[in-house]
């Protein structure tokens, strides 16, 4: 467990000699958070609320959003595939640790960097600057918390999943640009999963990415209560679970199969 966590010391360092990308970045989300502000402003046009959310609730919807996906975002795929086509991942494969471990610690020394630096400066700022209604109830909180984290390993998952499909593919980098185009639209980051119709609720039901972005936001403006919020988490679990299976499945067919390119 020791080598694991020196990946996850050593990837936070590495993000903290680039911290400056961060502290610009931080600019970056909250003018994008404000024009969605603005747009929403627009859309509720005087209602006090749409589908069960007032336009302080979707505010803190966005923002929360958006701070959350600093957290639970990496590019683990993306290392992965290079790592595969430039022939490193035989090397690592043959190292002490489980290579697929090695990458999510590293994806989580990110995400913890990012959440230091990005998302708790940058939700200060963007509270200053725009009404959001930050919770006062400690189990909100609690309950936001352990969904980000879930948030973090299903999303992780399905960089793992993108990234092992290099050694099939060779060259996956158009299917790890719709991945990332299909978590933002489908994962309830861009609009709430409640904002679509039925029919595509419906069919989104039965896919991992709501459990990204769209209950922790729920959570943290809480638009869900009670029991929702518990079965949104055991949601979270169950993904996280199911997830691992195509992962070892896959992972164990991909070694077999390891051709490296140009090397």
């Amino acid at each position: 467990m020791d080598k694991y966590l020196e990946m996850i010391r050593i990837r936070f360092l590495m993000m903290l000699a680039y911290r400056t990308n961060y502290y610009s970045g931080i600019l970056i989300y909250a003018i994008n958070i404000g024009a969605y502000y603005f747009l929403w402003s627009a859309i509720y046009g005087g209602k006090e609320n749409i589908q069960g959310l007032s336009i302080a609730q979707m505010t803190t919807y966005v923002a929360i959003s958006w701070m959350a996906r600093a957290f639970y975002f990496n590019n683990i795929d993306r290392e992965m595939a290079a790592e595969i086509k430039d022939g490193k991942v035989a090397v690592e494969l043959i190292k002490p640790y489980s290579y697929l471990g090695m990458k999510t610690m590293q994806g989580l020394g990110e995400g913890i960097f990012r959440l230091l630096f990005f998302s708790v400066p940058g939700m200060v700022i963007v509270a200053l600057l725009f009404p959001i209604q930050l919770s006062g109830n400690v189990m909100t909180w609690l309950y936001f918390g352990l969904s980000i984290i879930f948030s973090f390993i299903i999303n992780t998952q399905i960089n793992l999943l993108t990234g092992i499909t290099t050694f099939f593919l060779f060259n996956n980098d158009g299917l790890i640009r719709a991945k990332r185009v299909v978590i933002d639209l489908f994962s309830g980051l861009l609009l709430p999963i409640s904002f679509y119709p039925i029919w595509a609720q419906t069919v989104m039901s039965y896919f991992p990415f709501q459990a990204i972005s769209y209950i922790p936001s729920m959570i943290f403006t809480e638009g869900f209560k009670g029991n929702e919020i518990l079965v949104a988490l055991g949601t979270q679990l169950v993904w996280s679970v199911l997830l691992f299976i195509p992962i070892l499945f896959i992972w164990n067919v991909a070694k077999k199969k390891m051709v490296i390119q140009g090397g």
